[in-house]
């Protein structure tokens, strides 16, 4: 008892003379893990266990990308990665909105005691995601049904096919909100990030191995099924962990705010993906899918160290609105200052470490596509300095203050599409990434001069106070 007790002794000395040699940034953080339960240390816990599930994620979907242009071939690879961007952007738009303003509201009521307002949002946010992706489903069908010749041949079936999983896929971006919410990580992000990915994948290698054609139709039929399979099991687990949180009873609704707030993020989330999807979607307009997968393949590997900035967004928006709730400006900018630094000194060391490692990378994908390397030099400037910024964008949404995010956005997006235009047709691939990187450079920088402003206590109230303020207009 005695050696085991003097073995513990010695590693926490251990431990600490490691974190006394770390630099600055490094060691607050390190300090803040091991800092007991304080409510700092819980955050950062929590930061640290979103980071863990988008780093597995990540892996998943790398390797799967991997397989799939391996067993289907670069030009098929191409369509498929083409017709899921439209199925990523279309079915995030499907939620209205609604999918980022749950993070707000549902912490809101919870915190003031208001369960039938928190339990009329779950349904109505629901419904809204669901419905949108039917609607724009079938629309999408007729259009391809009356128009289908103004689409390129090789993606009418994979797009009539992919239409099939807008409800599905709105829904499941709904409820991500919803874990995300709750504080419910591993049903936020395990989901859509990990179980989707690994049955699509399952799918597809049990069509290989069968003889189903290796074409781009038998990989999104293999989306469909994932998808629909992972948004019934994610609402069956929420369902089940909600009874123990949010107490039954009557449903209220406050629709015209719930709209009003939310609104404005669907702008926000379309500006979001579109300066997300945009180098590649502009990219059809003058090469061929081949150099889609092969610039598809370069980009997504160099943002694998976004997923560091998703991942303490998505821990550090709750605490920003219970901290908003209160007006507290002051554990605002500490909160926003850890976070950032949480973001970045983890972005920048995943970065260096994937331009190093970015050949053998690339190579796994199939040896043409090495030719997409110096792309990934030139997006990770942009890339880190949205790091830099920290999760700034999130912080605004949830302070109220949307409408400047989505205009600082649409800014972005113009100014990205403008530069895609001009540099592409000179610069092919290196081009695209150009336009992306200095737009990403942009936005940062736009965003961090705004949310300076926020954590100044400029035009920011209570939470409680916009929320009944704006339903008594």
């Amino acid at each position: 008892m005695v050696l085991r007790a003097w073995r513990a002794e010695a590693l926490v000395v251990a431990i600490d003379k490691l974190i006394a040699i770390l630099p600055g940034p490094l060691r607050q953080l390190a300090q803040g893990l091991t800092d007991g339960n304080s409510e700092r240390s819980r955050s950062q816990r929590g930061a640290l266990t979103a980071f863990v599930i988008r780093v597995a994620s990540a892996a998943i979907a790398f390797g799967s990308q991997v397989l799939l242009a391996r067993w289907f071939g670069t030009y098929e690879f191409g369509i498929f990665t083409y017709v899921w961007i439209w199925i990523n952007v279309v079915g995030t738009l499907c939620a209205l909105g609604f999918a980022t303003s749950v993070i707000r509201f549902i912490p809101e009521y919870r915190n003031c005691g208001q369960f039938g307002l928190a339990l009329g949002f779950l349904r109505t946010g629901r419904t809204v995601a669901f419905a949108t992706g039917t609607l724009v489903a079938v629309t999408g069908w007729g259009f391809l049904t009356a128009y289908g010749e103004l689409v390129e041949p090789y993606y009418r079936m994979p797009l009539t096919i992919g239409l099939l999983c807008l409800p599905a896929f709105a829904l499941t971006d709904f409820q991500d909100g919803v874990g995300r919410a709750q504080g419910w990580l591993d049903l936020a992000l395990g989901p859509p990030y990990i179980f989707r990915p690994l049955l699509l994948l399952t799918l597809a290698a049990v069509a290989v191995t069968t003889g189903w054609s290796r074409d781009a139709g038998t990989v999104i039929q293999g989306a469909v099924v994932a998808t629909w399979l992972t948004v019934i099991a994610q609402f069956l687990l929420q369902k089940k962990r909600m009874i123990k949180t949010l107490p039954s009873g009557e449903q209220q609704y406050r629709l015209p705010l719930w709209f009003k707030v939310s609104l404005p993020l669907l702008l926000l989330e379309g500006f979001t993906l579109m300066m997300t999807n945009l180098d590649i979607l502009l990219l059809d307009l003058f090469v061929e899918p081949d150099d889609i997968a092969i610039y598809f393949a370069a980009a997504r590997t160099i943002a694998l160290i976004s997923f560091v900035h998703f991942a303490i967004t998505a821990v550090a928006m709750p605490k920003f609105a219970a901290l908003a709730a209160v007006g507290d400006s002051t554990g605002l900018r500490r909160h926003l200052a850890d976070m950032r630094a949480w973001t970045f000194w983890p972005s920048l060391a995943g970065a260096a470490g994937l331009l190093v490692l970015g050949q053998p990378l690339l190579w796994l994908f199939g040896p043409g596509f090495i030719a997409a390397y110096p792309v990934m030099f030139v997006l990770v400037g942009g890339l880190l300095a949205l790091a830099a910024a920290g999760p700034v964008q999130g912080l605004l949404v949830v302070t109220g203050h949307q409408n400047i995010t989505a205009g600082v956005l649409a800014v972005t997006v113009v100014v990205n599409g403008a530069l895609n235009l001009a540099l592409i047709p000179v610069w092919g691939l290196s081009g695209a990434a150009a336009a992306t990187s200095l737009s990403l450079a942009f936005q940062a920088l736009a965003l961090h001069l705004a949310a300076r402003r926020v954590t100044a206590g400029e035009g920011m109230a209570p939470a409680a106070a916009r929320v009944h303020g704006a339903a008594a207009e």
